[in-house]
């Protein structure tokens, strides 16, 4: 979540659990490394890892 959210993006975390949530917004009490955002970054792929919204049956 904090990658995202140093990444300028917009995450919608869930989570039913309370642990979970109160997990989920503790990440405004620090800030990842540049050396960590570019060792997240060097992950993606460029694949899909769920169904393609575009061509998706309901």
């Amino acid at each position: 979540l904090r990658w995202d959210i140093q990444g300028g993006l917009i995450t919608l975390p869930k989570s039913v659990h309370p642990d979970r949530i109160a997990s989920n917004i503790n990440i405004y009490d620090f800030e990842l490394s540049a050396e960590d955002m570019a060792a997240i970054d060097s992950l993606n792929q460029d694949r899909r890892v769920g169904p393609d919204p575009d061509h998706f049956n309901f």
